[in-house]
């Protein structure tokens, strides 16, 4: 059997060793999702969070054909200046190892890597999930499957809110996938604290929600949770403001012919020039709100 190519940080090793706590941080957020130097100045706070809430945290990227879990700072910032680094998710995990190449994890290859690791907790910005127009373009993330099959869970502030957010709660439902909102009923729309939609599940204790991610494997269940933390009241942007930028945003995609994977970038990027930047300050935000969160329920997990 072919051997995976997996390396630990000493710092990551040495917690896995101990049972200690770890949270799993994706690098698609440092090579596509923010423009340089915040990208590198939010990875490192992000980082930062984590360990102040008594984790460790495990950047997780693919350098030369290696799936490294756990960044050093130079390694941070060849990510964070680099041009040409590719996306990766399930279907292309594989090919990028063989090839010996470089790239960023998106949601679900964060949760593969993760699990490979021992890791149960992951903290990100939002999944991915149902575009809009999906019933034309069968245009669905990787990351709703992921969670269907890969037994970690994630603290995401709910579902980007550029996607359809009704039918991506509808597949997450039928994926049996359980979608837990913390501090409220309502799932949140990632820069936004509500979407109008409720959640399927709250759980408010970072011990319970830890509790539940172990009797999923008790029960035999595959898969994970998303955890919807929603973003913090003073870092929002209300869905009424986002609503016809994002609709804005969407008409130039399809005009332009943009498609796949290239379709969230460019939306992510459109907001931001259209906010004045706004979109970029919460999401840092809200990515180090669940990076707390997530440390708590890893702290949790670990205790058991």
């Amino acid at each position: 059997m072919t051997p995976l190519p997996l390396q630990l940080s000493p710092e990551v090793a040495d917690a896995r060793a101990a049972g200690a706590p770890v949270v799993a941080l994706e690098s698609t957020i440092i090579t596509h999702g923010m423009p340089w130097p915040r990208n590198l100045e939010t990875a490192h706070a992000v980082e930062a969070a984590v360990r102040a809430a008594g984790a460790v945290p495990a950047t997780i990227a693919v350098l030369e054909g290696v799936i490294r879990v756990g960044l050093a700072a130079p390694d941070l910032e060849r990510l964070a200046k680099a041009t040409e680094v590719a996306k990766l998710s399930r279907a292309d995990l594989a090919a990028c190892l063989a090839r010996g190449g470089t790239g960023a994890t998106t949601v679900a290859a964060t949760m593969i890597c993760a699990a490979q690791a021992g890791i149960g907790v992951f903290a990100t910005g939002g999944i991915g999930g149902v575009h809009r127009g999906a019933e034309d373009s069968f245009d669905i993330s990787a990351d709703l499957q992921e969670l269907a099959q890969t037994r970690v869970s994630v603290v995401a502030a709910g579902a980007k809110a550029i996607l359809d957010l009704p039918k991506t709660l509808e597949v997450l439902e039928t994926l049996g996938v359980p979608v837990i909102a913390v501090g409220q009923d309502g799932f949140p729309a990632f820069w936004s604290r509500e979407s109008g939609l409720p959640a399927p599940l709250r759980m408010d204790d970072p011990a319970m929600i830890a509790r539940a991610h172990g009797l999923r494997a008790a029960l035999g269940l595959p898969g994970g949770q998303l955890v919807a933390n929603p973003i913090p009241e003073d870092a929002e942007i209300p869905a009424a403001t986002l609503a016809p930028l994002i609709a804005e945003a969407q008409r130039e995609a399809t005009a332009r012919g943009i498609s796949g994977k290239a379709v969230t970038p460019f939306l992510l990027q459109r907001l931001f020039e259209l906010t004045q930047g706004r979109t970029l300050e919460a999401n840092i935000a809200l990515v180090l709100n669940n990076a707390r969160l997530a440390a708590a329920i890893a702290r949790a997990l670990a205790a058991t």
